[in-house]
């Protein structure tokens, strides 16, 4: 999965923090309500400007960095 195509980052937005393209919405946030046990469902219904893609790339991005944080 190609996370940066979904993922960006930008200082006047939610502070820098990586958010999905286009919105408002941090990775931080969708990956809490995945730990929470909502599903993929459930967070389209509640956030219907994002995509199944996106959720997905939100969890390669997490594995990315712990790969890194692991590595380095």
């Amino acid at each position: 999965m190609n996370w940066q195509a979904h993922i960006d980052r930008n200082p006047a937005v939610i502070g820098g923090k990586p958010k999905l393209k286009g919105t408002r919405l941090g990775v931080g946030l969708i990956l809490e309500r995945l730990g929470d046990g909502w599903t993929v469902e459930q967070l389209l219904e509640a956030y219907p400007q994002i995509t199944t893609e996106q959720i997905q790339a939100c969890q390669s991005y997490a594995m990315d960095r712990l790969e890194e944080n692991a590595i380095g």
